[in-house]
């Protein structure tokens, strides 16, 4: 009897340790997401069509926050001009010299015209706006691949910050379109940036 009494306490010692085992587990996973979250990987909804058609409205992209420091052909999300998390393309970075347009309609990067139609949303121009300008240190040229449906650096020149982002406030990369799943797909900084001197 007193060895049935014995059996029966150790496993009610067991299922609370098992309990309190799982519940354990599942704040520290919470909190390494949340850590994760926080500081090196990122989820973002897509809200309008100015990146149309890589991104579409409802997609979402995972960001990497720790990609280092953006590059041109990146696309990147950032704190946006009204104060929101954006996402748009870099076309240039400090010291590069942003042109449009050259004879064929083509925006030029230290002089050297990007070949755009790869990412361009289908017959759109590279931009309606003719735009000369120099990127400060520290700043980007953003711009959105659905060109004419995107309030992008073109459209912040007459504000203090002449349209330019600080590489300050880019939360991170786009690494990846996860949704929808059909769509999945990893993204890559197009060729044509590697010309550019």
């Amino acid at each position: 009897m007193a060895d049935t009494k014995k059996a029966e306490g150790v496993g009610k010692e067991k299922k609370k340790g098992g309990f309190r085992e799982t519940v354990l587990l599942l704040v520290m996973g919470v909190g390494i997401a949340l850590l994760l979250q926080a500081f090196v990987v990122g989820s973002f909804y897509i809200p309008s069509v100015s990146m149309e058609n890589t991104l579409l409205v409802n997609d979402r992209v995972f960001v990497n926050k720790l990609a280092g420091a953006p590059e041109r052909g990146d696309i990147v999300v950032f704190k946006g001009w009204n104060g929101e998390d954006t996402i748009k393309r870099v076309i240039g970075v400090g010291g590069d010299k942003v042109v449009c347009c050259d004879k064929q309609r083509r925006i030029t990067v230290n002089g050297t015209p990007l070949e755009e139609k790869s990412y361009l949303y289908p017959n759109d121009f590279p931009s309606g706006d003719d735009f000369n300008v120099t990127v400060p240190a520290g700043k980007l040229w953003l711009m959105g691949d659905h060109r004419s449906a995107s309030a992008d650096s073109r459209a912040h020149m007459g504000e203090p910050g002449g349209g330019f982002i600080a590489v300050d406030d880019v939360i991170g990369k786009a690494v990846v379109r996860y949704w929808p799943l059909s769509r999945g797909y990893l993204f890559s900084r197009p060729d044509i940036f590697d010309k550019v001197k």
